[in-house]
């Protein structure tokens, strides 16, 4: 008798490594992927970190076919009340018959533990479709095989703000300072992503104005046209 489907809830950040991970998962025939859970900052009514416009969000779930399962984060939101907030979501994400939760995580070992820590007590079980993927290699898979895709946010201590903004490419790639890691993972840059082979049609944006708050350099995306 076949083992049934996993239902896979991934988690979404509307950049590169989600978008991977889609793909990857896609490619699995034991998983199926029911809905991008995403965490959006309530008073700027944008995608948590990334500061992606919901709308751009929205795009990215409906050009994957995905239901958008939207977390609202107050702003400024404690580690305590984002816990309880995301428990309350996990529960009801296991009342709908998910099975397990992806993320795109790659190396962090303590973020990794985060996650696991967190559904320890919930029946859903983590999955790391990308975990140990070297992210030399893995940055130029991604561009190779057509992942669209734009700095949104960037840590000026690591990186020249001039970064923010340009599409990741072969080219950025070549442009990094030395130690930042190609995919971004310690948290030197953030993506959002427009096109890819996990998409059944390309977003089109434009690329707005740049600014730096609360310590970061975030660019503005919007619909082009």
């Amino acid at each position: 008798m076949n083992e049934a489907k996993k239902n896979v809830l991934l988690s979404w950040s509307s950049g590169k490594d989600s978008a991977w991970t889609l793909l990857k998962l896609g490619q699995r025939s034991d998983v199926e992927v029911v809905g991008l859970l995403t965490t959006v900052n309530q008073e700027f009514d944008r995608v948590a970190m990334h500061a992606v416009r919901r709308k751009l969000l929205e795009a990215q779930a409906e050009v994957a076919g995905l239901r958008l399962w939207v977390v609202d984060l107050p702003w400024p939101c404690s580690n305590h009340a984002y816990e309880t907030i995301m428990a309350d979501v996990l529960v009801k994400a296991r009342a709908k018959g998910v099975t397990d939760v992806a993320f795109g995580d790659l190396f962090l070992d303590d973020i990794r533990k985060y996650r696991e820590d967190r559904l320890e007590n919930t029946a859903l079980r983590p999955l790391f479709p990308l975990w140990q993927e070297p992210t030399d290699v893995l940055s130029r898979e991604m561009i190779d095989r057509g992942v669209v895709a734009h700095v949104t946010c960037l840590d000026p201590r690591v990186m020249p703000r001039e970064f923010a903004g340009r599409r990741f490419d072969h080219s950025f790639l070549q442009d990094l300072p030395e130690g930042v890691d190609p995919c971004g993972e310690n948290g030197e840059f953030h993506t959002f992503v427009s096109a890819g082979p996990m998409f059944s049609r390309p977003i089109d944006v434009v690329v707005g104005k740049t600014e730096e708050r609360d310590g970061f350099v975030f660019t503005d995306l919007n619909f082009s046209g």
